[in-house]
């Protein structure tokens, strides 16, 4: 037996070994996302390149989940991992059953290159529908419990490894995404942009990170001495691989111009700690090698990483040994997968605005409902981007159909097109709202579906997208939405707005003239079937918006900018229309019994809070108790999320909670990002929203404020 083979000894033991063993132009091409075999000592041939943003994606039939951030709008963190638990579950099925049938191609590995936590940071932003938002807290809670349950918790195999993307500060434009510099200070990158990879490294001890396509400060990120070698692997001692994003390393000379060539290129991503090229520029490291540029020590010891998360994931070991490779494919879009698609999709929608109560709608006093716009029989707006293939597909119009039975009449208009002015190219402008304003007439309720899907914001490049960036020029109903919108109501029947989108848009004539306006996101391939339960009552929102939603596209920092000076809930100045943090139930939940152990904060201790929620209503149903701070010096933000605890409660039911403030949680980055406790005064708020005065007015609910105070020197916060 070589020792490479012996299980008894330490992956990274066996995996340096392996390596050894390699001649330069093997080790060179196993640095490849397309690994070939060598046949000699019995290395299978690997693809690491999958991904599992929401589900299985990109091979065949699997459990299509909410989007990632209508997976954020959940704000429960125990609810993350038990879906990312279910995605792993089928990640291996397949897995066990591709390799069954020898296949190894593309999408077929255990390296699923999920989750996105780059922080959603201008709803102009293509991707960000891939995120779990915009708060660095709230992305690094959701981030490492995902983490979790990809991962899972064997003591000795992963269930699949995990990636935390795209290392770092990557959030548009996308079309100039393979030149572009984002400038980001020491205080925003410490503050904002790293907080969610620190705690995928240090927290979930993710087994990859993602370098992105852009520079940041000047450095090309794949290739980033600061991001690489002296953060993820010096500060956070990460032990795991960096994988390139895809054709990113030719970026370094094609685009970004540091590097003369090919060979340079691959010698400084790999010189910096990128151990894995997504793409087939590597092949250069040859003559990199041959040059001086690069050593074969350092090609073999990223060799050996790779192989430590293969073995990890028990590849080169008994399978009858690995206790995830008897995973049966039929778990695949078993029943209990699509019934946790349908808690899902339940889950994340968010209330926005329900005058007079107006839902849930009363199936029984309707006699016809009318169903109009173009999200509501459009499939891609249930699933966005990076997904997989569901075996059934439930459209808004679907799942009201479905759910009213022969007892209501359901009519049905497109409305117009997502974004042109007509939906028949020979027609005239407005082609279908003559039927939309006849549909309305004839119902006595309308539900609206109108937003964005895929085809507007995605990845630049994706196929199909109207803008060749993937970004949005605004944040405007698309074509002529808010037109045929205006038409329905002026019918004077009752219009309840669904919006699906996978990002914040500025409805303020909606808010202002309709009753009710509910945010669906990219709901999963369940999606209308969730719908039509929260639209009749079946099942009460829950849903937290994980971004903010603001009232124009004018009020935006430029979208180039990655200053954080006016951006997000946090620094924002002016009032949003739709806070982050905020959504309505169809359930009243109180917050009584609030406490701190202390109202003094002191640099190696800690605060305890405790909360009691009741659900007042007559619904069951679950709302988020959501904990901010306010630090009371004029450089702080606004507030920050610095707890979340997710309770469901019955009717009549009260619940306790606690949670524990450290001295992180009331710390402050100076310029030089520097995690710094100051002496002075410090607001905790405990409530289901944020203490603005906005999401006071949409819920008639104020936080409940505690005061506390460090009267101590300012102290460095250990991080």
């Amino acid at each position: 037996m070589e020792k490479y083979e012996d299980e008894t000894l330490s992956f990274e033991e066996r995996a340096k070994d392996l390596a050894s063993r390699l001649t330069l132009e093997e080790k060179v091409y196993q640095t490849l996302h397309g690994a070939p075999a060598i046949d000699r000592l019995g290395v299978k041939a690997y693809n690491y390149w999958n991904e599992a943003l929401h589900g299985v994606a990109r091979a065949g039939v699997a459990t299509v989940f909410p989007q990632s951030i209508g997976l954020a709008a959940t704000f429960d963190e125990d609810f993350i991992e038990e879906v990312a638990d279910c995605i792993s579950t089928e990640g291996r099925a397949k897995f066990n059953m591709q390799q069954k049938y020898g296949d190894t191609d593309i999408y077929k590995g255990l390296t699923f290159w999920s989750p996105n936590v780059n922080i959603f940071r201008d709803p102009r932003w293509g991707r960000g529908h891939e995120t779990f938002g915009e708060d660095p807290y709230l992305t690094s809670r959701l981030g490492v419990r995902f983490i979790n349950g990809i991962q899972g918790h064997d003591d000795k195999y992963l269930k699949a490894a995990a990636c935390a993307k795209h290392f770092a500060v990557h959030s548009g434009p996308e079309d100039e995404r393979h030149s572009f510099n984002a400038i980001a200070s020491k205080k925003d990158m410490r503050e904002t942009y790293l907080p969610a990879f620190k705690a995928c490294v240090k927290e979930a001890g993710v087994e990859v990170v993602m370098g992105a396509y852009n520079r940041t400060n000047g450095e090309p990120c794949c290739g980033s001495k600061s991001l690489l070698v002296d953060i993820l692997r010096g500060e956070w001692k990460f032990k795991g691989h960096v994988t390139s994003d895809c054709w990113a390393i030719k970026d370094f000379h094609e685009f970004h111009m540091v590097t003369s060539g090919p060979v340079e290129s691959v010698a400084l991503a790999m010189n910096n700690g990128c151990d894995l090229n997504c793409g087939n520029i590597n092949g250069n490291l040859i003559k990199a090698n041959e040059e001086g540029l690069i050593s074969e020590e350092t090609i073999e010891q990223s060799v050996a990483r790779l192989y430590t998360t293969r073995m990890k994931l028990g590849l080169f070991d008994d399978p009858a040994k690995v206790p995830f490779s008897n995973i049966k494919y039929d778990v695949v879009d078993c029943k209990e997968h699509r019934m946790l698609n349908l808690k899902a999709s339940k889950k994340g929608i968010c209330l926005l605005k329900n005058e007079n109560n107006i839902l849930p709608l009363d199936k029984s006093k309707l006699k016809t409902v009318g169903v109009i716009g173009p999200n509501a029989d459009n499939r891609r707006a249930l699933v966005g981007n990076y997904e997989g293939t569901a075996s059934e597909y439930v459209t808004i119009l679907e799942g009201i159909k479905e759910y009213l039975g022969d007892d209501v009449r359901v009519m049905y208009s497109e409305g117009c097109h997502l974004c042109r002015d007509r939906v028949s190219g020979l027609a005239e402008a407005h082609d279908r709202t003559a039927e939309a304003r006849a549909v309305a007439e004839e119902s006595d309720v309308v539900i609206a579906c109108f937003g964005l899907d895929p085809s507007l914001e995605g990845e630049e490049g994706d196929e199909g997208n109207e803008f060749a960036s993937g970004d949005k020029p605004n944040i405007e109903l698309p074509g002529i939405q808010a037109d045929v919108l205006k038409a329905i109501y002026e019918s004077g029947k009752p219009v309840i707005l669904i919006l699906l989108s996978g990002s914040a848009l500025s409805v303020t004539w909606a808010d202002e003239n309709l009753p009710a306006i509910i945010e669906g996101w990219y709901p999963g391939a369940q999606g209308g079937r969730a719908m039509a339960q929260i639209l009749f009552g079946d099942a009460s929102p829950e849903g937290k918006l994980p971004v903010t939603f603001y009232r124009t596209t004018e009020e935006l920092p430029d979208f180039r900018d990655y200053s954080m000076k006016g951006r997000t809930y946090r620094y924002m100045e002016n009032e949003a229309l739709y806070p982050f943090g905020y959504g309505l139930s169809y359930s009243d939940y109180e917050i009584s019994n609030v406490s701190a152990d202390s109202d003094e904060i002191t640099p190696d201790g800690s605060i305890k809070i405790k909360a009691s929620l009741t659900n007042n209503g007559n619904m069951k149903g679950a709302e988020t108790i959501q904990v901010y701070v306010k630090v009371l010096r004029d450089d702080a933000p606004n507030f920050q999320l610095k707890g979340l605890k997710k309770l469901e409660l019955a009717p009549g039911e009260t619940k306790s909670t606690e949670f524990v403030l450290t001295p992180d949680s009331f710390g402050l980055y100076n310029d030089e990002g520097v995690k710094m406790l100051y002496n002075g005064d410090y607001e905790i708020y405990v409530g289901t929203s944020q203490p603005d005065t906005r999401s006071i007015a949409l819920t008639g609910k104020k936080p409940v404020c505690i005061p506390v105070s460090y009267k101590g020197k300012d102290a460095v916060v250990p991080e």
